[in-house]
């Protein structure tokens, strides 16, 4: 009997296929529940939903298009388990599929092909295919990719009609639809199947009451299919974590879950994530849609950046990173210093400044930015209230005073910081050294007054948000830094402590270049002085067009 299932875990077992602990551990579960007759194994249904997925379902995109699907053993073996393990009462074993897999292995036509299955046969009349994700356009990038499938195969074709919400099969009398998140409006569906595609994304509470939602609707049918195809997340108590933990449970034999079929190709070595041999298990179509020359690519990048690292762990690995991770490497933080410069150098200059000021209680930032023969310099300055140094010290374990000492921190207020102090070293870069600043970048939480005599003393202001809009600003911030272009004017250890708690949070979403915001490493950690720095490169990037003439400095010598 042509049977994908064991085909595949003869392949794992005798290591012609390489998959990770969790495959193999689920197909021993399915092959030793169908050998002792814990399943039933239905192989009229899988072939027929093999076939059908051959016959009628075609590549949307990419160089395959419109030639129809051929599917990779293991593919097979994951369809002939979900559509041809039965239970007992003659219904599908599995209503809760998970496909954790690596990025570009397939997941969308995977999807799409299993939605046009129980749309056109699966036998139901009356269906209902619904595609979820926390947002509308989200939910149609597998709903259009499955109409497409859909519109190159004539006998669909002319089945459907594609109306302003929905795909309509008037002779079964089934819909397929997009759906954003409203687990209000999800209460009273009567889904026979709902695609979940990228989970990793779904944020904590919204996301995990409308997973509850689809659950219990499934009730009214007598063989519903909820499909989760995603990559690793990076959301903490997240859908993803929650469904991570059940399926683990499944695994290692501690749930008495039934119903669940979890599929987690994932790989089992961190420390080899840049081991192809090892990458093979999180990404079983290599070779196929992934080529081996791709990833090699991708693990060039990402091992010249931190946040490109944890990226490709998280994405390509299946192995789910805090969205949180170090930004800069000590050794590249190093690159910015170690040359001596005043600001007495930078005389009759045009410049920058960035400003956060956003806890009076706390350390306050300025930094001015200054370039010249394409490097940019920065100076730093720090201020603390008096009466919160020796709190600071023994909290932070870090030797404030040494810095006053140094004269890169001062002392302002007793228990508030006095802006007028930071106003005064900014005036004092025109007044003393002839510096002339273009633009002063401060984050929105600044004091009024503080930007109100800035602006008095004939400065142009700016606020900066420090959120994700500022990708930009960072890879630029980056690059410069790795490049050796952005140099500390002083030996500021103080600002090297800021750097090296700087980290970035990485948005979770499955676009190729995904946005970034600077947060804290860990909740100890200060990184005011780089807050400052981005407010600075913000009106650099943001203001080039009209100053960067100007912003270079160029002299007669440099032109020569």
């Amino acid at each position: 009997m042509n049977n994908p299932i064991f085909e595949y875990y003869q392949a794992i077992k005798d290591g012609t296929v390489t998959v990770g602990k969790w495959i193999r551990i689920w197909y021993e579960m399915i092959v030793h529940g169908i050998e002792d007759g814990t399943y039933i194994y239905n192989a009229k249904e899988a072939n027929r939903t093999i076939r059908f997925i051959e016959t009628f379902a075609h590549h949307h995109e990419g160089p395959k298009a419109p030639g129809l699907i051929k599917l990779e053993l293991w593919q097979k073996a994951f369809e002939a388990v979900i559509f041809g393990i039965y239970d007992h009462d003659g219904h599908r074993q599995f209503r809760e599929v998970v496909l954790i897999v690596g990025r570009k292995n397939g997941k969308t036509l995977i999807a799409g092909s299993n939605a046009e299955k129980m749309l056109y046969f699966d036998g139901e009349y009356g269906a209902r295919i619904y595609f979820c994700a926390p947002k509308l356009d989200q939910s149609r990038l597998c709903y259009d990719a499955m109409y497409q499938m859909i519109k190159k195969e004539p006998e669909l074709d002319v089945l459907t009609k594609r109306r302003r919400t929905d795909l309509y099969v008037e002779s079964t009398n089934s819909t397929a639809m997009p759906l954003a998140f409203s687990a209000r409006k999800s209460d009273g569906l009567n889904p026979s199947m709902v695609v979940n595609d990228e989970i990793g994304a779904w944020h904590g509470e919204p996301g995990l009451k409308q997973y509850e939602v689809e659950k219990s609707a499934l009730g009214a049918r007598t063989q519903p299919m909820i499909l989760n195809i995603s990559t690793a997340g990076y959301e903490n108590e997240s859908t993803y974590d929650e469904i991570i933990k059940r399926c683990t449970a499944v695994l290692n034999g501690k749930s008495r879950e039934r119903r669940l079929a979890p599929f987690l190709y994932m790989i089992d070595d961190v420390e080899k994530w840049n081991d192809i041999g090892e990458l093979q298990k999180s990404n079983p179509n290599l070779g196929v849609s992934i080529t081996v020359d791709y990833l090699l690519e991708e693990i060039a990048v990402a091992e010249q950046s931190l946040s490109k690292k944890t990226e490709f762990i998280t994405k390509y690995c299946n192995i789910k990173q805090n969205s949180s991770c170090a930004w800069l490497t000590n050794q590249d933080i190093s690159k910015c210093f170690g040359n001596h410069f005043t600001l007495e150098d930078f005389r009759e200059t045009y410049a920058l400044v960035g400003l956060d000021l956003s806890q009076t209680t706390d350390l306050t930032a300025a930094i001015v930015l200054i370039e010249r023969d394409g490097i940019v310099y920065f100076f730093t300055h720090f201020w603390l209230p008096e009466a919160k140094l020796q709190d600071a010290i023994i909290r932070d374990g870090v030797q404030y005073d040494k810095y006053i000492e140094a004269g890169y921190l001062t002392l302002s207020g007793e228990n508030l910081i006095d802006y007028h102090d930071a106003f005064a070293w900014i005036t004092r870069l025109q007044t003393e050294y002839e510096i002339l600043p273009q633009y002063v970048g401060y984050d929105r939480y600044s004091a009024n007054y503080l930007i109100q005599d800035i602006e008095n003393w004939g400065f142009h202001t700016e606020s900066v948000f420090q959120g994700f809009n500022l990708t930009g600003v960072m890879d630029d911030c980056e690059g410069m830094i790795k490049d050796g272009k952005l140099q500390c004017g002083d030996d500021n250890d103080l600002m090297k402590i800021h750097m090296l708690g700087a980290a970035q949070m990485i948005e979770s979403n499955t676009s190729a270049h995904p946005r970034k915001k600077l947060v804290k490493l860990d909740k100890y950690s200060h990184i005011d002085g780089v807050a400052a720095l981005l407010d600075a490169l913000c009106m650099r990037r943001v203001h080039w067009d009209d100053c960067g003439d100007r912003l270079m400095n160029i002299t007669e010598e440099s032109e020569v």
